[in-house]
């Protein structure tokens, strides 16, 4: 079966998790990452993933984004924040659980803001150095080392001024949310997506259906930090694995009742957390939350493309689009395991996997 080249809407191609990702910030120089990042970049296009949004590195994405545009390098079409906004010591925080005087403390230029001027700043600096949009970690998270992992993390007035800020410069803002007072705050801010929207209530999901908000489950992720977390002794520090058993686990269920309830839903893996090049398993774990076959199939071509206000240029087969176009052994629409098995993926009218298909 033939598609529109999928899009993934929230990855992180710069880094992929694994034992030693707490110490190699100590050790990796940009260019380290880089050559990192070409290759996961690789390994999610041959998947048929023609489109990214990345949600959060150290820049080294934008490069990439642009080497990828100019031809210098071969990945999918890239939409990057450049790095995301957080409070001092909240989930974008990288030196947290550091020595205290091993790193200077980051402020707006490394995406650390606090208070309405601080948040106003650092929209404004990620804008400037070439981000498409904004992402605000609006509570805390699993994977970073404050013990932290649901709390709300930016109040209104600070949620509201990143959002103001970024649509006076034409971007928008996702939200990073598990708990459910931050990501309300954050939907009544205007953010355009809540990226994993773990603990979401009855009442947020009203919220975000009035608000049209987007709801991005990245089940992906949260079965392969579930799983490290469970077996795999001394993967995570024991702060982070606390975390993982207590959220993870949940995400499945509420992206279930999102769903029945009408909440709009875009594709969306966190690859980085879960290995590059094993996006395609999101298919099957929707499908597993209730979703049916062929709302999971848009929710990754023809919707995701409309949350990221390209659907005049992606998303579909039509005469006008851009020749993205991916090939699948078998039928999703009757079994959405096929969704794994691509075959042939094209990007702008190139061929990148399956040249044999075209003799």
């Amino acid at each position: 079966m033939v598609l529109p080249g999928l899009i993934d809407c929230h990855v992180h191609i710069e880094w992929e998790q694994s034992r030693s990702s707490y110490t190699e910030k100590y050790i990796l120089n940009p260019a380290d990452i880089a050559f990192r990042a070409a290759v996961y970049a690789r390994r999610t296009l041959d998947i048929g993933f023609t489109t990214v949004r990345d949600l959060g590195g150290t820049g080294v994405n934008i490069a990439l984004r642009n080497a990828i545009n100019s031809g210098w390098a071969t990945g999918p079409r890239i939409v990057t924040v450049g790095r995301s906004l957080s409070i001092t010591g909240g989930h974008g925080d990288g030196t947290t659980g550091a020595k205290w005087d091993l790193f200077d403390p980051p402020g707006p230029e490394m995406g650390m803001a606090d208070g309405p001027d601080e948040c106003r700043a650092a929209v404004r600096e990620q804008i400037k150095r070439g981000a498409d949009c904004i992402k605000v970690c609006a509570t805390g998270g699993v994977l970073s080392l404050a013990r932290d992992g649901t709390l709300p993390h930016y109040a209104e007035d600070e949620l509201s001024t990143i959002v103001k800020t970024a649509r006076d410069l034409g971007v928008d803002v996702a939200a990073h949310a598990h708990g459910d007072e931050g990501m309300r705050r954050a939907v009544e801010a205007g953010v355009v997506s809540i990226e994993h929207g773990t603990f979401m209530s009855d009442a947020t999901m009203d919220a975000m259906i009035k608000h049209g908000t987007w709801l991005i489950p990245t089940l992906t992720a949260g079965q392969a930090v579930s799983d490290s977390a469970s077996f795999a002794k001394g993967f995570f520090p024991e702060v982070v694995r606390k975390k993982a058993i207590e959220i993870c686990p949940q995400l499945k269920a509420t992206a279930g009742k999102a769903y029945k309830k009408g909440v709009k839903i875009a594709f969306g893996t966190d690859s980085g957390v879960s290995p590059h090049g094993k996006n395609n398993l999101e298919f099957g774990l929707l499908a597993e939350a209730g979703m049916k076959n062929v709302d999971i199939l848009r929710s990754a071509t023809l919707d995701a493309a409309t949350l990221l206000r390209m659907n005049d240029r992606i998303g579909s087969i039509e005469p006008g689009k851009l020749a993205d176009l991916v090939a699948v052994e078998g039928n999703p629409m009757e079994d959405i395991r096929a969704m794994t098995k691509v075959v042939f993926v094209m990007k702008d009218g190139k061929v990148v996997r399956g040249d044999e298909m075209m003799k």
